[in-house]
């Protein structure tokens, strides 16, 4: 009986895993890395430098959402405040419901993400003017891991997967993420 109701929390667990990012189940124990790449410090004029300075923020609106999410589900807090400084609804929401269900359920990430997004559109002229980004998100070291027993998740194996956001720039200048996926159907 008891084996049947772990199962069923399992399977239950990674469902509500599977509908969100990978990213967005973060927690505190892992690191982000991020290779950094070198910078030509002069700046093009005209419409070059606000393409320039729109994947910039989004970049850093990108590498924000990833450390926020791990802060927050580090301590189990899906009303954490560092997580609206850089995401925006829907994602919002769907990143706060992963954290819940993974508290609910005993469980946590654990391990190394790696992330080495590029930016592959700018649309600047977009009411609101937003930036695709996409990431092979490498979760060979990242697990779900139940909290009590350290014990893996499981089916929550990690890989490298594509994954996909958007960020949007916001009446008040501020560039969030907004939407997000993971493809774990498209290896990287």
């Amino acid at each position: 009986m008891r084996g049947r109701q772990l199962r069923r929390a399992a399977i239950c667990l990674l469902a509500v895993v599977a509908a969100v990012p990978v990213t967005a189940c973060a927690s505190g124990r892992e690191a982000v890395e991020r290779p950094t790449a070198a910078r030509d410090d002069r700046q093009p004029a005209g419409p070059d430098v606000d393409r320039q300075a729109a994947e910039k923020a989004a970049l850093d609106a990108y590498s924000g959402y990833l450390a926020a999410s791990r802060t927050a589900s580090g301590r189990s807090d899906p009303r954490a405040p560092e997580l609206s400084r850089f995401i925006a609804d829907p994602l919002l929401t769907r990143v706060r419901l992963s954290i819940r269900a993974a508290k609910e359920h005993g469980a946590m990430r654990t391990g190394t993400l790696k992330s080495d997004p590029t930016v592959t559109a700018v649309s600047l002229d977009a009411k609101p003017a937003t930036v695709e980004i996409q990431d092979c998100l490498d979760t060979t070291s990242y697990r779900l891991i139940y909290a009590k027993d350290q014990r893996v998740v499981p089916g929550s194996g990690g890989g490298r997967h594509l994954s996909t956001a958007t960020a949007a720039r916001y009446p008040d200048g501020r560039w969030l993420i907004n939407s997000g996926a993971t493809h774990q159907d498209q290896p990287c």
